[in-house]
């Protein structure tokens, strides 16, 4: 979405910052918002049904997205300036517009497929990045766009920009083991927990100091793992639903990823784009939506229901 995106709002004259930060923050919701690898891990290690912290991610995901589009609409509307202010956005009518629904059928027929048969059980996920590709393949192959020029480019992309990621990754994960070797997230986390004296929201309190220090330096699925088998105990020792603190647990994860100086995202859309947007910007650009995910993360806290409910509803 970097390289699709991004681009496109630039050349309308977007704000790098804006235009990088919406992809950015965006791209954290895949963890709320059902199928998440963070929260099957969640759910193994908490013996929770998974399939109930998928219902019960979604009105939290909606919530949270819904907080995005209406920051976005009303910063741009005091700051049209953020949007491109609408100088570069051609003027068109509706048949002009019906006609060029004929050039965006792929995207339906791409998404459908993906997500058609990760929902149907057809495969896993991970697998479906490997069917999308290949009905990427079959669709440029049907528009007659599909040439060895074009295949060289769209492989040397995918090269350099998996690499981009993966190297990102490989440091995470080393920095996550010696942060292991040292003690700091045991010792930090016994010590913050210590405080809480059994009481639900000092608890989840202190779990949010945890993953905001923590998350900053350690990538999620390291930060969960490390800290899961400290604070679980703790959680069902104050009869707290488990299902609710995994769904606090996701967000606060969600908000490590954009958070500074080690927000996965911002660094992955950074390699993904390339000089066209300075670190500095991005960054700038994923604050006002820090600033929602906690105004998100305050009501999942304050309105236990709205995780709660729609799994209630399901399994009743």
């Amino acid at each position: 979405m970097a390289r699709i995106a991004v681009p496109e709002m630039l050349k309308h004259k977007y704000e790098p910052g804006f235009a990088s930060g919406v992809i950015a923050a965006s791209g954290t919701l895949g963890s709320l918002i059902p199928p998440s690898i963070l929260m099957v891990l969640y759910g193994i290690y908490a013996e929770v049904s998974i399939g109930a912290l998928f219902i019960a991610g979604f009105l939290p995901g909606l919530i949270s997205a819904g907080l995005y589009v209406g920051m976005i609409i009303l910063r741009a509307h005091f700051n049209p300036e953020l949007a491109g202010n609408g100088h570069s956005q051609p003027s068109t009518g509706i048949a002009e517009k019906l006609s060029a629904l004929s050039d965006v059928w792929p995207l339906p027929i791409l998404i459908g497929a993906v997500l058609g048969g990760i929902f149907t059980g057809l495969f896993s996920p991970t697998e479906a990045g490997a069917v999308g590709a290949l009905v990427a393949t079959m669709i440029a192959a049907l528009r007659r766009q599909l040439n060895w020029q074009n295949f060289k480019e769209a492989v040397k992309l995918a090269v350099v920009g998996s690499s981009s990621i993966f190297a990102i990754l490989i440091g995470t994960l080393f920095f996550t083991r010696f942060l292991v070797l040292s003690g700091l997230p045991t010792d930090l986390a016994q010590m913050v927990l210590s405080l809480t004296d059994g009481n639900p929201y000092l608890i989840i309190l202190g779990v949010a100091v945890i993953y905001v220090i923590l998350g900053m330096f350690v990538e999620s699925i390291g930060l969960m793992l490390l800290t899961l088998p400290i604070i679980l105990p703790l959680v069902a020792g104050a009869d707290m639903n488990l299902i609710w603190f995994g769904i606090i647990i996701i967000k606060l994860l969600e908000i490590g990823l954009i958070t500074p100086p080690i927000g996965l995202n911002v660094y992955v859309i950074k390699g993904a784009l390339g000089s066209r947007v300075s670190l500095q910007n991005i960054f700038r650009g994923v604050t006002w939506f820090l600033v929602m995910d906690i105004i998100a993360l305050l009501l999942i806290v304050a309105i236990p229901s709205l995780s709660l409910w729609l799994p209630k509803v399901m399994w009743n």
